[in-house]
């Protein structure tokens, strides 16, 4: 054979070997899943319940995610997790994600909102006489500072002329704001309704003497828990970002069609669980924050800029902004798939 002939076949084997080789490459690289940190801002319950059961049946490792859960202490550190690239994803509020914003901050974003509706509240006692929320005037609140709720109390207060010097504020640690409480020792408190209305009927509270008011049912524009994403890996990995939302929104999916296997899942992540109590906090999130008519209307997952708009105005009026974030600096929409797959029927 020609010695021209030679260096050509061998030429052409080496390319040969190179494209096999190249493709065994990526053919490992994708039969192995990415590995991302999942951060909760606080102690896992059925609140979660969407994500959990996107862990636990698979939907993550499904879209080639290997996701390892970390618990955190509130919102400003799971999104600091994010920021610094300790976690690739967080659940946090999206109101502290505002806050964070405000201060000039790594441009972290959500990617979806879970919770359409923000969980505020201030819960009380009907037998104080308690009902409505102009009622809160003359009495005693006991506000727990680590909570955003406290931080949108003075717009909500604002909006349906509540004059604040005439309630008794006050400052109380949120480990004990259902014990004040059911002992009578204030009025009110301010809260998650799916928590400390929950956390109360279990102390003995009988359900009838409970009224919940709801920031949301007063005019409050708040969204509520949110998945953020660390903008370096989002860039990088676009691809695994949107594998994340699909999960999450079959994990919804699941959620809905069967309540108690998803409250199942959820007591696997939890020390101490209550089925029934997780099961009714489970009915509470999913009626109040999660399936709402702005969902029904345009999916999972999605905001209306114009109600973020609104919404940052209204944590304005209760925490200095260094500078006032837009829509477009907190949410980014370019992960979501088409709004006919994020609709549940």
């Amino acid at each position: 054979m020609p010695m021209r002939a030679v260096q050509s076949l061998i030429a052409c084997c080496l390319a040969a070997w190179v494209c096999l080789g190249s493709q065994m490459g990526r053919a490992t690289e994708t039969g192995h899943p990415l590995a991302v940190g999942l951060s909760f801002d606080r102690p896992i319950d059925a609140g979660a319940a969407p994500l959990i059961v996107a862990m636990t049946d698979g939907l993550f490792s499904g879209e080639r995610l290997n996701v390892t859960p970390n618990i955190v202490a509130g919102s400003p550190e799971a999104i600091a997790s994010v920021a610094s690239g300790a976690s690739e994803f967080a659940l946090v509020d999206l109101n502290e994600l505002i806050r964070f914003r405000s201060q000039g901050s790594a441009p972290v974003k959500a990617v979806f909102v879970l919770f359409n509706k923000a969980p505020y509240a201030i819960v009380a006692r009907k037998s104080r006489g308690i009902h409505v929320l102009s009622d809160i005037e003359g009495k005693t609140l006991g506000i727990a500072a680590s909570d955003l709720s406290a931080g949108l109390w003075p717009a909500l207060a604002h909006q349906n002329e509540i004059r604040l010097d005439q309630i008794k504020q006050s400052a109380i640690s949120a480990a004990v704001r259902e014990p004040m409480l059911s002992a009578g020792q204030v009025d009110a408190v301010t809260g998650f309704s799916y928590l400390s209305a929950v956390n109360l009927r279990d102390r003995g509270v009988p359900a009838d003497d409970l009224a919940v008011l709801r920031f949301a049912d007063y005019g409050c524009d708040a969204y509520g828990f949110a998945v953020i994403v660390n903008p370096a890996f989002a860039a990088k990995q676009p691809d695994a970002v949107k594998g994340f939302v699909r999960a999450l929104i079959a994990g919804i999916g699941l959620t809905l069609r069967d309540e108690g296997h998803a409250v199942d899942q959820v007591l696997t992540q939890m020390e101490q669980g209550s089925r029934e109590l997780e099961l009714e906090r489970l009915h509470a999130v999913v009626r109040d924050n999660i399936m709402t008519d702005e969902v029904n209307r345009n999916g999972l997952g999605g905001i209306d800029p114009a109600r973020l708009e609104r919404s940052i105005d209204q944590v304005g009026e209760g925490f200095k902004f260094a500078k006032r974030p837009h829509a477009a600096d907190i949410f980014d929409d370019g992960f979501l798939p088409p709004r006919a797959d994020r609709l549940i029927n």
